[in-house]
């Protein structure tokens, strides 16, 4: 067997990486499974659904010329405004997204779970617009993300001489980054910008007693991060 296959085979045996959604964020033990951590989680919402965009649809020059017309005035927030917000496969927004929002506006959190027609259900953006609206809240923030995580395994994971000891040993490093798409909506006009805040990341070494402990401390750590990294990109961008 040629040495350049060996070594990749070797390679697979003592790494491994694989995504998961922000809302379906628990330790899985068989990641490669894609099981479902959370019971609520049904997938991800569709950013064409959400934005008002039938991605089959023939857009004329003129249409897109009057969208463009349209959206020359800039999208903008004032810090105390009314913010329907919504978390992309959640029931509700994470706790730390909420705290870190109403530092400077009045949330109102909105399921995020996506209806089981999503993929032609048209309708869900003037629906989310229109619920808005019935509560006097001007602007949406809308949010996907994901988590993304690589392991390796030290050389320490093939000692153990004695079982119960061999358990206690750091065997294995994970690291793991997130990464956060955002989008702002006007809820009268419908129109939108979708920004990323910068991704961060996170390395630790684990064993097998405290690994699914030290995964979810992983994820929490990241999670406040990246949400704070969110609201603060909000507001330098769109904030008055």
């Amino acid at each position: 067997m040629p040495k350049l296959l060996i070594l990749l085979m070797v390679s697979a045996c003592l790494s491994g990486c694989f995504t998961r959604s922000i809302s379906n964020s628990g330790y899985q033990e068989n990641p490669h499974y894609r099981s479902t951590s959370n019971p609520f989680y049904r997938g991800e919402l569709s950013e064409f659904n959400v934005l008002g965009i039938d991605p089959e649809a023939k857009y004329s020059d003129k249409q897109i010329q009057d969208a463009l017309q349209n959206a020359k005035a800039k999208l903008s927030i004032k810090r105390g405004d009314k913010l329907l917000v919504v978390q992309s496969g959640a029931l509700m927004p994470d706790e730390p997204m909420i705290e870190s929002l109403e530092k400077y506006f009045q949330v109102t959190p909105f399921t995020g779970i996506p209806e089981s027609d999503k993929k032609s259900n048209l309708s869900y953006s003037s629906s989310l617009r229109y619920s808005a609206a019935q509560a006097g809240i001007r602007k949406m923030f809308v949010y996907w993300g994901t988590l993304e995580s690589g392991t390796k395994n030290l050389a320490t994971k093939t000692v153990s001489w004695v079982p119960i000891v061999g358990w206690g040993i750091p065997d294995e490093a994970q690291e793991m980054r997130i990464r956060i798409k955002a989008a702002l909506v006007d809820v009268g006009t419908g129109q939108w910008e979708i920004f990323t805040p910068k991704v961060s990341n996170d390395n630790r070494v684990s064993n097998s007693i405290n690994r699914e402990s030290s995964d979810q401390n992983q994820v929490s750590l990241l999670k406040q991060q990246a949400y704070k990294d969110s609201v603060d990109t909000l507001l330098q961008r769109f904030s008055l």
